[in-house]
């Protein structure tokens, strides 16, 4: 029979769970619902969250082998002053599993999960062993790392990235205003595919850091724009077709 490990990730808007046999791995996952308008989840909102979805989470997965070690992410970063309530949910059900069964239980950061995820999904697992550069983006982070092994992990170093927002948060923000859900990512691309207009625009550059928020304030100035025009537009057909509503006659 097949050896596997099992992982947690309750990371800020989604719950996963996933196991890897060292070759061929499966993952599940869903993310929080966030109501419509809101730009995420207070965190004890998104830990209840967690806790209520991890029981139909890992009913997905085809659990079929000896769990020879569990993992969890335990933080958003692998620093000392790296922490997240929501990241709990995870580290529970790890640590009671990796206890029940008498395996090992590793503890890990989101950040050095999406690196060694990204080199496995490339087909460059040998990058862990080895120093590197990577980027690190997702809906709260926009960075660029200086990657080193260390232990059975990495240790990641930011060299530059945003200094404000990061991208993903330009992306939402962005979906807020034309009323899409959260995460606004697949509908934003839907929204790109069938446009027949683009607007490039400039981050701001400063050695190895960049800024995002000008890129925000075009796209709030734009909007506002469209939105007065037509407003204004909805006034003047409102007007025009007062004038030729016929007349009630006076009895």
């Amino acid at each position: 029979m097949r050896e596997i490990t099992i992982g947690f990730d309750t990371s800020n808007y989604t719950t996963s769970c996933a196991l890897f046999d060292g070759a061929e791995g499966e993952n599940s996952g869903r993310l929080l619902d966030v109501a419509q308008g809101q730009l995420g989840l207070r965190q004890s909102d998104a830990l209840f969250s967690h806790v209520k979805r991890l029981p139909e989470i890992v009913e997905r997965l085809d659990i079929c082998g000896d769990i020879i070690a569990v993992g969890a992410s335990e933080k958003p970063r692998e620093t000392e002053d790296s922490y997240m309530p929501c990241f709990l949910a995870g580290v529970a059900q790890g640590r009671v599993l990796a206890k029940m069964l008498g395996v090992p239980y590793f503890g890990f950061s989101h950040q050095q999960g999406h690196i060694a995820a990204a080199a496995w999904s490339a087909g460059r697992i040998d990058l862990l062993e080895k120093e590197h550069l990577a980027w690190h983006l997702s809906g709260g982070t926009t960075e660029l790392l200086y990657v080193r092994p260390f232990g059975v992990a990495v240790k990641c170093e930011i060299i530059g990235g945003t200094d404000d927002l990061a991208a993903g948060q330009l992306i939402d923000r962005a979906g807020q205003l034309l009323g899409l859900p959260f995460p606004s990512g697949k509908e934003l691309d839907a929204l790109a595919a069938n446009a027949d207009k683009f607007d490039k625009y400039t981050p701001k550059i400063s050695g190895m850091s960049f800024s995002v928020s000008g890129i925000e304030h075009k796209m709030k100035s734009l909007f506002e724009t469209v939105r007065r025009r037509k407003t204004s537009l909805i006034s003047r057909s409102r007007r025009w077709c007062r004038r030729f509503q016929p007349r009630r006659r006076m009895r």
